[in-house]
């Protein structure tokens, strides 16, 4: 890879990391499924001058339930009822584990042995994880949050069908998906009054915050991650989201004192060896 592209693909492990933070800071005020709405009418935007992708509009709408609705409003949930900001950020990472699953069982790809492998690390880290349950969170936030890889790797076996497409304008006319059903859910949840209540109360740095998952986050990180991967490949690009947890996990320690206990530190680790084993190259032997 060229300098400036690993500079690139490092930037956007930065952006995404801290995106876990922000995340807790705008949900201070706004809540779940308003955040979601407001998140993606800011991604939505380049819609105004960029082309809608060639594909039926049926599994467009599935796209944005999956990869965008079902990720963040569960993350964004899961987040608000105290399932903290780093452990969040590895949790979601999970998706990748989910995929092989999901690509099996829909698609018939069997994995291989070293995908059942991570997978069965990765699922002893989950395990250890849930053994945390009662410090911060309860066990009905983390189903709440697990819900949220699940869908992102629905999403992700559902994007084999898109085939080749612009990744920019994939994500903006996807952004209009979760909008809608954002603020009928804010609506229903907290009262129509709510949604302009949240608006007049929250402070700057809220909108700051979710403005920043929007612009920054969403629309210059898939981009920026799309144009990676189609220079080079999945292959290589992907093992540069292993980092995304640490600076999750580093950005709220310093912003929130977010503590990890050795179970949690544990489980935590497992996981992210579970990815390592699912996402790094294989190495193959030569003959001598």
């Amino acid at each position: 890879m060229k300098p400036v592209d690993v500079a690139l693909a490092l930037l956007v492990t930065l952006v995404w990391g801290v995106a876990f933070v922000l995340t807790k800071v705008a949900l201070e005020t706004i809540s779940p499924p308003l955040l979601m709405a407001v998140r993606f009418l800011v991604a939505a935007l380049p819609v105004l001058f960029v082309a809608r992708p060639g594909l039926p509009w049926p599994l467009l709408v599935g796209l944005g339930l999956t990869l965008f609705v079902g990720q963040f409003l569960f993350q964004f949930i899961g987040i608000a009822q105290g399932v903290p900001p780093g452990l969040a950020s590895v949790i979601v990472q999970s998706q990748a584990l989910f995929t092989v699953g999901f690509a099996a069982a829909l698609l018939g790809q069997v994995p291989t042995q070293r995908q059942i492998g991570a997978l069965v690390i990765a699922t002893a880290g989950l395990v250890c994880i849930a053994g945390t349950i009662g410090e911060e969170f309860d066990a009905r936030a983390l189903l709440l949050i697990l819900v949220s890889p699940v869908s992102f790797a629905l999403g992700n076996v559902l994007l084999k069908r898109a085939g080749e497409t612009d990744m920019f304008g994939l994500i903006a006319w996807l952004s209009l998906v979760p909008p809608l059903p954002g603020l009928a859910l804010a609506a229903a949840i907290d009262g129509p009054a709510s949604i302009w209540r949240s608006a007049v109360e929250t402070p700057a740095l809220g909108w700051i915050a979710a403005g920043y998952l929007g612009l920054v986050a969403t629309t210059f990180g898939y981009a920026a991650w799309g144009r990676l991967i189609r220079r080079y490949s999945a292959a290589t690009i992907a093992p540069f989201a292993l980092l995304v947890p640490f600076v999750g996990a580093a950005a709220s320690s310093l912003v929130f004192g977010e503590a990890f206990g050795p179970l949690r530190l544990t489980g935590m680790a497992l996981v992210l060896a579970g990815l390592a084993l699912l996402l790094m190259p294989a190495t193959s032997r030569r003959p001598a």
